[in-house]
């Protein structure tokens, strides 16, 4: 079976394009293609992922699995458990693990959902 080669007709539409132009076009196309999947782990998550987000900040297991249920039990787990660490953190001055450790200890909730109440419910803080 021998292949029709159309290539010259299927690219007339970018015969007249540079170089810069396109790249610029192929990186549009990308990010068009992409974009989806963006938006699907920007609006999903689970207590798995976060723990493991958790787990490369630092956090021990136990420490991660703790404030993963915390956070499912505050309703933020659609937030990401890394992203209230670092509103805790930013709030507080202090590191992640220290920011962690303390709303594990039941401190900040009262700050964390204000933060995410006066952002809106479609805001993402962490990007």
């Amino acid at each position: 079976m021998q292949r029709k080669d159309d290539f010259a007709t299927r690219r007339q539409h970018l015969a007249g394009l540079s170089e810069a132009e396109l790249e610029a076009r192929f990186w549009q196309l990308a990010d068009a293609i992409v974009q989806p999947l963006v938006e699907l782990a920007e609006k999903n998550t689970s207590p798995s992922i976060e723990r493991s987000v958790l787990l490369r900040l630092g956090f021990n297991s136990l420490e991660a699995k703790a404030l993963v249920q915390t956070v499912i039990d505050q309703g933020l787990l659609s937030r990401g458990a890394g992203n209230i660490v670092y509103v805790a953190a930013h709030s507080w001055g202090c590191d992640g693990l220290t920011a962690g450790r303390r709303l594990l200890e039941g401190q900040g909730w009262d700050t964390v959902q204000a933060h995410f109440q006066a952002k809106g419910a479609g805001a993402s803080e962490a990007k």
